[in-house]
């Protein structure tokens, strides 16, 4: 399981995409707002969602 993190953090973090995810958390649609809201305080059956 530890080995599978590591790939999913190399994969998922990579330097050369930080700026278009900073990007598109700034400039998220009214219906992104809504759902990120309700996504990251586990109001969607208790599961937890990370943004990009």
């Amino acid at each position: 399981m530890k080995g599978w993190l590591l790939n999913m953090t190399e994969i998922f973090n990579k330097k050369e995409y930080v700026r278009k995810r900073q990007h598109l958390r700034k400039k998220m649609t009214r219906a992104e707002i809504f759902l990120w809201s309700k996504l990251k305080r586990k109001q969607l059956n208790g599961l937890k969602f990370r943004r990009q």
